[in-house]
Formats: structure tokens, C-alpha cells, sequence
């Protein structure tokens, strides 16, 4: 194990800086934490955002299981994974997106199959939630294991803006977009892995958006839906190869057409949007753009329309 996060309440990262110290840890600067320590080659990182410690290098799995676990978190939790989450080992597929909430690039839709064999690896791996990884690179050495892993099957699906576009004026709502992209990704992994008899995904709407779009195709698959999915490893790993295969295409697209695309709905999002409608014309945001946010609206008003007010989503 070379990292290893979790959440700590504002006592617990207080009591944690103690122990530190009490250790002999060497304390020293660092963005965007409440504090930063290192000893030998174990670092241990608490980010305000959260809080959440974030432990690298050498030694984690000893400190976690002497130190961590029962004088900070005051419980038993690593390498009691199939105890405590016994259903995470047990065949299914973990279906997860990125992009949803970019102006720019795709929407990327990604399925990964594990059993136990497969999740095990996972965990020693150090694959976890992709919001957890702060590096690009971290994700696409993530990703490459992944895809590596013998037993495993993986499926993406990005859907380019053009055609995102195309498809979001045919559905009306991101949500029956979601369900069509999740159907498509589960059939497909359904050709290689079918005898699975689970899909697990984060709670986005109603499970019927994807079963009607599955049932057209014959499928039959067991459907689970629950908030923090990406707890779950398939799930995890899934948020990891939709997010690089997002942000690759983000940077081939922006250095195609010679303006960086960012992500979110940054101030620099919208200053990138403006250039471009200021030197292609309105209608390259089609090709690069979810034009449906309200910012295509905001960068050229005379060429998309404000969006409607959000509808109540129906059965």
C-alpha cells in the first residue's frame, strides 16, 4: 500500500497532530492542509477540505493498523474490508461518470467488472474514489492497473459533445442521458462478464431510466443505486478510468484547437469559452461544449437560449 486516505472529524485531526508530535514527526508547510509531517519516509498529510488525512510512502499499513485505527479513529477497518464490506467482494460491476458538471469535454461513462480476486487487488493497488486523487498522473497509473488487472473486464463510453449535445435535446434531461449511458455500459460489459448478476452505480434518479433502456435489449442484471457509491471498489475503479479518459480528452482537444480547456465552470472556463466564440464563431461550443449549461447562454446569448427552469423529474 503506498497511499491511503480517510475522513477525520476537526477533533480527530486535532488529536491526530498530537500523536504526530508525541512520534517525533518533523512538521513543515504545505497548501491546503491544517498540517503536514513526515518521518523516515511515511508523510502524513491533513487537508482542510474535509478534514481528510492522506498518508504516502513507506509504512502505512503498520501505522494505520497501530496508530491511526485505535487512538484516532477508534476502529478496526483496514484488512477487515470483506467483514465490514463483504458485498464489495463479490462479483458485480461498478458503473461511475466524469464530466457531468464540465462546460467543457465529454461526458465519460466507465464500467469495471471485479469478483474477489479482482477487488482484492484492487485494494492492495490503492484504487479509490478518483475525487480523492489530486494527480493526473496518480489517475492515469491508477487507470493503467486497472486495465491490467487479469480477471477484471472494463467498459467506457464517452460521449463527445457534438453528440452530447445531439443527445441532450433528444432526452430533455440529463438524467435519462445518464440512464441510456449506464445501459450502454452495462450491456456491453454483459458480452464478456454474463453471468454477473449485479451493477452497482451511484444514486442519480429512479433505476427505471436504466432498466427500461436495458429491458429493450433483453438484459436481465440486478440494479443497485446508493448515494457514496464509489466507496465500493468497482465503483471506484470505474471513476478512475472515466476520469482519465475525460481529462485526456481535454487535453488532445485543447491542443488541437490552441486554447486550454478547463474544467468545471471556472471564471478561466468562461474566458477560454469567450476566445473561442471570439475566433471560431458561436458554433464551435457544439464541438467542445455542453451547450444546455447556462454559461454557453451567458458567452454567446444570441445563439443558445437561457435554460428552463429545472423540472421535477417524473416516472
Amino acid at each position: 500500500m503506498n497511499s491511503y486516505t480517510h475522513p477525520l472529524s476537526t477533533d480527530q485531526a486535532t488529536k491526530l497532530r498530537s500523536l504526530l508530535r508525541d512520534l517525533g514527526f518533523d512538521f513543515a508547510p504545505k497548501p491546503y492542509t491544517l498540517f503536514f509531517a513526515q518521518k523516515n519516509k511515511l508523510s502524513v498529510a491533513v487537508y482542510e477540505k474535509g478534514p481528510k488525512v492522506l498518508l504516502q510512502g513507506k509504512g502505512i499499513e503498520e501505522f494505520v493498523q497501530f496508530q491511526l485505527e485505535p487512538k484516532i479513529l477508534e476502529q478496526a477497518k483496514l484488512g477487515y474490508e470483506e467483514v465490514h464490506s463483504p458485498e464489495m467482494f463479490e462479483p458485480h460491476f461498478g458503473i461511475d461518470e466524469s464530466g457531468k458538471g464540465d462546460f467543457f469535454g465529454p461526458l465519460v461513462i466507465a464500467g469495471v467488472y471485479v469478483d474477489a480476486s479482482v477487488a482484492r487487488k484492487f485494494l492492495d493497488a490503492g484504487i479509490q474514489d478518483s475525487k480523492r486523487i489530486g494527480s493526473d498522473a496518480r489517475i492515469r497509473a491508477l487507470a493503467k492497473i486497472i486495465r491490467t488487472t487479469p480477471g477484471s473486464a472494463i467498459d467506457t463510453v464517452a460521449i463527445g459533445p457534438e453528440r452530447y449535445n445531439d443527445l441532450y435535446e433528444k432526452f430533455g434531461n440529463l438524467n435519462s442521458l445518464l440512464g441510456w449511458g449506464h445501459a450502454r455500459v452495462i450491456e456491453n460489459l454483459l458480452a464478456r462478464k454474463p453471468e454477473c448478476p449485479r451493477a452497482l452505480s451511484d444514486k442519480f434518479a429512479d433505476a427505471r431510466v436504466i432498466e427500461r433502456a436495458l429491458l429493450q435489449h433483453g438484459q436481465k442484471i440486478r440494479l443497485e443505486q446508493r448515494t457514496k457509491a464509489e466507496s465500493d471498489l468497482a465503483v471506484a475503479a470505474a471513476s478512475i478510468l472515466a476520469r482519465e479518459a475525460f481529462i485526456d480528452w481535454l487535453d488532445r482537444r485543447g491542443k488541437a484547437i490552441g486554447e486550454r480547456l478547463g474544467r468545471g465552470v471556472s471564471a478561466q472556463v468562461k474566458e477560454a469559452a469567450k476566445n473561442l466564440v471570439a475566433a471560431k464563431g458561436p458554433e464551435v461550443l457544439r464541438k467542445v461544449a455542453k451547450v444546455h449549461f447556462r454559461t454557453a447562454h451567458e458567452i454567446a446569448p444570441g445563439s443558445y437560449a437561457a435554460p428552463s427552469p429545472r423540472r421535477e423529474w417524473r416516472r
